[in-house]
C-alpha cells in the first residue's frame, strides 16, 4: 500500500489538504512590514503571527494548533509524562546513557526557526509548515555519549515503535539539528510529541521528526532499516526546493486591473535567492521575496498583475542560493518527494 493511501486509510485523515492541530553573541533587528525578527546568536526570532505579505499567503510562523501532522499514532495519541520520560543513547557511543528531563533542561536551551515538511506534500501542497522551535541542540545531547567514527545513521524510535532514520552528518555538521520541547514559545502538545521530539533542518520529517523519541541508537545505513525505509522510501531524504501559489486560488475568478499574487518558497539549506512568476507564456518575472527568511526556513513572496480579461495560467519558480532553478521535471513523491512547478488557472473578467 502506498504511503499516503495508508495514512488516509489508518489515520482517518484527508492527507492531501490541511491536517490540522494533529508532522550570546551580537543582536540586531530586521525589519520588514509590520515583522520585526531579532537575531542573536545567529538565531531568527520572528513573531508568531506576522501580516501576510499579500491577501491570503499563509503566515511566516504557523501557529502549533494548525501545523501538519502525520504519524503513525493509529487510534489515541501518545500521553508521555515528562517527569517520568528517559531517552535511552546506546550503540556506537562511547558510553552507554539514558537522560530524563532533567537533564536536557540543563543543557544549553537554544531556539530556531525551521521549516518542517512531509515527503508526501503534493505540489501546492500544505503538508509543511515553519515554526520557532525551542529545546536544545542534538549534537549536545549526543557528545555526552560520545559518538564514534563509524557511525553512520542515527536511529531513533517513539514510545509507540515508529522508526526513523537520520544520517548522523546531518546532525553533527553544524546545522540547528534540535531536540525540541517547544513550539512558538508554547509547550509541545502531545499530538506534536509532548514532551520532546526531533527537528533536523534541511531534511524530510519521516527520516528526521521523531515525535515522543525515547530511544537513539548509534549505528550505520547497513545495520538498520527504518520504518518508511522498509516500505520502499529513500534513504537520505533532503528537502526538495519547491514554491507555491497561496493567492490567488486555482479557478478563481478575479477582476481585471491589479491583482496581487503571492505564496511561499523554500530552497533548504542553501536558501531562496530569487522567486520569478510566469503568466501564461510571457517572460518570467521576478517577484519580490520578503526578507527574514534563512536556510532552514520557507520565506514569503509576492507580485502585483496587471489582469485582462480572460483565461490565464499563472506558474512559480524558485531558485536557491547557488543558482540552481527549481527541478520542473514532474515526479511522484515516491520514493523521495515529488517535483515539479505549481500552476494555477484563473479567469478574469
Amino acid at each position: 500500500m502506498d504511503r499516503r493511501r495508508f495514512l488516509t486509510q489508518a489515520l482517518g485523515l484527508a492527507v492531501g489538504g490541511v491536517v490540522w492541530s494533529a508532522c550570546g553573541g551580537s543582536k540586531q533587528l530586521l525589519q520588514s512590514g509590520n515583522t520585526v525578527a531579532s537575531l542573536a546568536n545567529n538565531t531568527l526570532v520572528i513573531p508568531d503571527a506576522p501580516v501576510a505579505a499579500a491577501g491570503e499567503i499563509a503566515p511566516f510562523i504557523t501557529p502549533q494548533s494548525k501545523f501538519f501532522r502525520i504519524d503513525t499514532a493509529i487510534g489515541s495519541t501518545p500521553q508521555l509524562k515528562a517527569a517520568e520520560w528517559e531517552l535511552r543513547i546506546h550503540g556506537l557511543v562511547d558510553k552507554e546513557i539514558t537522560l530524563t528531563m532533567e537533564d536536557i533542561m540543563a543543557l544549553p536551551q537554544v531556539e530556531h526557526v525551521i521549516t518542517l515538511g512531509c515527503v508526501s506534500n503534493e505540489i501546492g501542497g500544505d503538508l509543511i509548515g515553519n515554526a520557532r522551535w525551542g529545546g536544545v541542540l542534538l549534537s549536545d545531547v549526543l557528545k555526552l555519549a560520545g559518538v564514534q567514527k563509524a557511525a553512520t545513521q542515527l536511529a531513533s524510535t517513539s514510545i509507540d515503535g515508529w522508526t526513523c532514520g537520520t544520517p548522523v552528518d546531518a546532525v553533527l555538521d553544524g546545522r540547528p539539528a534540535m531536540l525540541a520541547t517547544s513550539m512558538n514559545g508554547e509547550t509541545l502538545t502531545a499530538e506534536h510529541g509532548f514532551p520532546i521530539r526531533m527537528i533536523v533542518p534541511g531534511l524530510f520529517g519521516y527520516v528526521s521528526a521523531t515525535k515522543w523519541v525515547t530511544d537513539m541508537e548509534l549505528t550505520t545505513w547497513e545495520g538498520f532499516q527504518a520504518y518508511w525505509l522498509q516500505r520502499g522510501w529513500s534513504e537520505q531524504g533532503p528537502m526538495l526546493a519547491s514554491s507555491r501559489i497561496d493567492t490567488p486560488r486555482n479557478g478563481d475568478e478575479l477582476v481585471a486591473g491589479k491583482v496581487p499574487i503571492g505564496g511561499l518558497a523554500w530552497a533548504p539549506r542553501a536558501g531562496v535567492a530569487k522567486v520569478e512568476v510566469q503568466i501564461d507564456e510571457e517572460p518570467w518575472r521576478d517577484a519580490e521575496v520578503v526578507p527574514g527568511g534563512t536556510g532552514d526556513t520557507w520565506v514569503q513572496w509576492r507580485t502585483k498583475w496587471s489582469a485582462v480579461a480572460g483565461n490565464h495560467r499563472v506558474v512559480v519558480r524558485v531558485t536557491d542560493a547557488n543558482g540552481v532553478v527549481q527541478d520542473p521535471e514532474i515526479r511522484p513523491v515516491a520514493p523521495s518527494g515529488i517535483t515539479g512547478y505549481h500552476i494555477i488557472k484563473v479567469t478574469v473578467v
